[in-house]
């Protein structure tokens, strides 16, 4: 359904667990960052009503999974560290196209958010599947089909919009790009990382 091209080596699910702390961290971070996400898309596309009543439900759940992360890491004696770095993310950026028309640069923002929310809900299944916390495993199970739910209104948005620009085609060079650029990353204690 993700149409990812390289999934990630289930050996990242061991790191993860083994530093949860800096995991949840860097978990509540990419919750905020997606939130501001949505926020700066309806900045930038505010005559799309659907979009931005879409958007501003998304961002307004990304931002209550933010809380949900932080009060787990309050549970656990934990304390919220600084903002993480997203090498992952600002790769991923270098494939927008930064010319052309709005509506060019609306869609892959669009594509670029769906794939963010693919890779994150790939993740969280590997986590939900792999880590012995059960609590930790269920949450990471219920974040999994919220991320499935956000690919599909990004992707979903940037069909119905871009009908001027083949959606498809950019898609697939967005999917090849990630799938050369994730053989990078699974290695380290970040959502992304």
């Amino acid at each position: 359904m993700l149409h990812l091209k390289l999934e990630t080596d289930p050996r990242w699910a061991s790191i993860a667990e083994d530093n949860i702390e800096e995991i949840l961290t860097d978990h509540a971070w990419c919750e905020q960052k997606a939130a501001t996400n949505a926020i700066t898309m309806i900045t930038h596309n505010s005559q799309y009503e659907d979009l931005v009543t879409e958007l501003l439900e998304l961002a307004k759940e990304e931002l209550e999974h933010f809380q949900m992360v932080h009060n787990i890491i309050k549970e656990r004696g934990y304390t919220l560290g600084r903002e993480r770095k997203d090498s992952y993310v600002n790769e991923l950026y270098k494939f927008m196209n930064k010319g052309g028309s709005q509506l060019q640069s609306m869609v892959d923002r669009l594509l670029f958010s769906a794939m963010i929310e693919a890779r994150s809900c790939e993740r969280f299944k590997l986590l939900s599947e792999n880590i012995k916390d059960q609590k930790l495993s269920k949450f990471y199970y219920d974040l999994m089909v919220s991320e499935a739910g956000h690919y599909t209104t990004f992707i979903g948005f940037a069909r119905k919009y871009g009908k001027d620009i083949d959606v498809d085609k950019r898609w697939k060079e967005l999917v090849e790009f990630e799938g050369e650029l994730i053989k990078s990353y699974g290695k380290s204690e970040s959502i992304h990382g």
